[in-house]
């Protein structure tokens, strides 16, 4: 018997993309509201009540209301993919891969988290050096990043592919979260296990898909004797034996002239590097994925997979 899922939100661009991965799917059937219904609050608590798993693909307060409809109805399990519930600790973090136990609690958990897109390489990037004892505590951790614009939903889209809008935006590239008050720092500190919170300084550039975040380090100001192959080989050794997250040989990154931020686009992997010079003072920790594939859709069906597996 298919597991009955309901995607709350599916016309938006997330809801879309997850719908677009199960469209061929046999083993699941997708619980549908027309979107000329989409603001019907009696058929959508009721296909929320149907579902087996509930994806909400919602802003955080209309997230927290699909979450009340489902208030004593254990039968329902629950993905959410706003920031709503990511540092919330009776909802599981979706990011399977963030430690040897995530798995399991994603597959036995009720409630999941989806992570965002930013958080997603920051916490691939930090976590494994924090749990290895390199990054020392209260290191001052900066998480510099570009984003495809779809990550900003159908209003940013609009207003960069369509010239009429009347807040049409022009430029290639624009830095934003000015006031460093980002509403991803909260689960980059807590799930990358920090003692402070990250300055994070996202951007957007003039392309669809895809994503690069860059964690700089200082190695002098790291635990003792740390090299640029030791951070390497702390990222290979957390990621052993699974293959959604890859860490780029080092002999490899060192013949690259450069890193494509659309390099993951329509793939739900996630590529991980460290450059720098041998014997130098600095590394870069650089991860790439797209912002809809591992960042959002790719990571909600993901971790509906595992959930599904318990």
């Amino acid at each position: 018997m298919s597991a009955k899922i309901f995607i709350d939100g599916e016309h938006g661009t997330t809801g879309l993309q997850i719908r677009t991965r199960m469209a061929d799917r046999r083993d699941v059937t997708l619980l549908s509201i027309p979107e000329a219904e989409r603001r019907n609050a009696a058929l959508r608590e009721e296909l929320l009540n149907s579902a087996d798993i509930a994806i909400l693909c919602l802003p955080d307060e209309a997230s927290k209301e699909a979450v009340s409809m489902l208030s004593g109805n254990n039968n329902v399990r629950i993905i959410d993919t706003s920031t709503a519930y990511r540092v919330a600790e009776d909802w599981a973090y979706g990011f399977a891969e963030m430690d040897a136990a995530q798995g399991d609690k994603i597959r036995s958990a009720r409630s999941v988290a989806n992570p965002g897109c930013y958080p997603t390489g920051a916490i691939a990037l930090i976590r494994p050096l924090r749990e290895a004892g390199i990054l020392p505590d209260f290191y001052p951790v900066s998480v510099n990043a570009v984003s495809g614009y779809t990550g900003g939903g159908k209003q940013l889209i609009a207003q960069m592919e369509d010239k009429a809008h009347p807040e049409h935006l022009a430029a290639n590239n624009f830095l934003y979260g000015l006031p460093l008050k980002h509403k991803h720092v909260p689960e980059m500190t807590v799930h990358g296990k920090l003692d402070r919170a990250p300055l994070f300084a996202p951007s957007v550039g003039r392309f669809a898909q895809g994503m690069i975040v860059q964690v700089p380090l200082f190695l002098d100001h790291l635990a003792e004797g740390t090299t640029l192959e030791t951070v390497h080989a702390a990222l290979v050794s957390h990621y052993a034996g699974q293959s959604v997250v890859s860490v780029v040989p080092l002999e490899e990154s060192a013949k690259l002239p450069r890193v494509d931020a659309e390099e993951l686009v329509g793939k739900d992997t996630m590529k991980l590097y460290v450059f720098g010079t041998p014997g130098g003072a600095h590394v870069n920790l650089v991860a790439v994925l797209d912002n809809l594939g591992k960042g959002a859709s790719g990571a909600a069906v993901q971790n509906m997979d595992l959930m599904l597996s318990a």
